[in-house]
């Protein structure tokens, strides 16, 4: 429900101004900064009149009696929400974006490049998680027993990328039944994902459970998506580690240490970005981001899906200082997960 303070569209634009000005200076907003900025002719009184009503419902707060305004969290939620996801990309951001990724010629490339992208518009961490493992498709596979037992899968996909997962299987193999299930898996499915591998041998093996031999129940086992250990096995590219720490809203020592050693940890990034998968906004937009750290409160999260064949992959995003310039950001998150999914394509 929209906040009363909202309703009229004098308020919302006085907030989205103020917003604004205090994402450019950093610095407490004055009513007189507004007046200037505001397409009315307002007095400076009723423009401080306006702020005291958003003061009084919470999108605003005062640091000191005679200083200016600044945002809240619900006052960047609006402003993300209702302002951001109405702008427009830039032509000037558009072109660099583009030139970035153009070039791409491999999976791996196209990632480095789209974290850079989306680390520099946010003055903060660019990410990329890859799809699990049940959504890799498979160009070639290779499989090595180790000398306890367990087995290191490795599967290269279209473009290079290779994934490898080191597998404890309920019984033991033998390096030939490998190298047979490897083979059988390079004959027959390069191009499918793992997800539709299993989905078929699981139709083969039960309409013809003689027929079909111990290669194909080897093949269904190294595919199990408890083995593959889904969540844990994606991965996840960082960029902008630097340029966050530095921000002025990381001042703390301790918070400082929270958050690296949550980036570092890289799973809490994970179940944060891929949150966007499960909303029906093409572009995921969260203000506070405490799953990370509790100085996650500083932070904004704002990201996308990417596709590939129609077919969801995983995501990707930002991680920025709530005080971000949001409709940059927004824009070109939502313009990086469209030209991603178009170079995955051709790739």
């Amino acid at each position: 429900m929209r906040n009363a303070a909202l309703h009229e569209r004098r308020n919302r634009q006085i907030l989205a101004d103020i917003v604004r000005t205090y994402i450019e200076t950093g610095e407490p907003v004055s009513s007189r900064a507004i007046s200037k900025r505001f397409e009315e002719a307002l007095s400076t009184a009723t423009i401080r009149n306006i702020m005291a009503d958003l003061e009084d419902a919470g999108l605003l707060y005062q640091p000191h009696t005679s200083a200016g305004r600044v945002p809240t969290a619900p006052a960047y939620r609006f402003f993300a929400q209702e302002i951001a996801l109405q702008a427009t990309l830039s032509v000037a951001d558009r072109e660099w974006i583009h030139r970035e990724l153009a070039g791409a010629g491999t999976a791996a490339e196209i990632t480095e490049r789209a974290g850079h992208v989306l680390a520099e518009v946010s003055n903060g961490l660019g990410i990329i998680i890859a799809p699990p493992l049940g959504k890799t498709v498979l160009e070639h596979a290779r499989m090595w027993l180790l000398p306890d037992g367990r087995v290191v899968v490795v599967l290269i996909s279209p473009g290079g990328i290779t994934r490898d997962k080191i597998l404890r299987t309920q019984r033991l193999f033998t390096q030939a039944e490998l190298d047979a299930t490897s083979e059988f898996l390079n004959r027959h499915y390069a191009g499918w994902t793992l997800e539709a591998i299993r989905g078929e041998l699981l139709q083969k093996v039960a309409g013809d459970r003689e027929r079909y031999d111990s290669i194909f129940r080897s093949a269904l086992t190294l595919c199990e998506p408890v083995l593959l250990g889904e969540e844990a096995s994606r991965q996840v590219h960082v960029e902008g580690a630097a340029q966050i720490v530095s921000s002025a809203e990381f001042t703390d020592q301790k918070q400082l240490r929270e958050l690296l050693a949550a980036i570092e940890e890289k799973h809490r990034l994970i179940s944060v970005l891929n949150a966007c998968i499960d909303t029906p906004e093409p572009v995921h937009v969260q203000i506070g981001v405490k799953e990370i750290s509790q100085s996650g409160e500083n932070l904004a999260l704002i990201s996308a899906p990417y596709l590939r064949n129609d077919e969801v992959q995983g995501s990707l995003g930002v991680i920025g200082p709530t005080r971000m310039h949001y409709e940059r950001a927004v824009t070109a998150v939502a313009y990086v997960a469209q030209l991603f999914s178009e170079v995955l394509e051709k790739i």
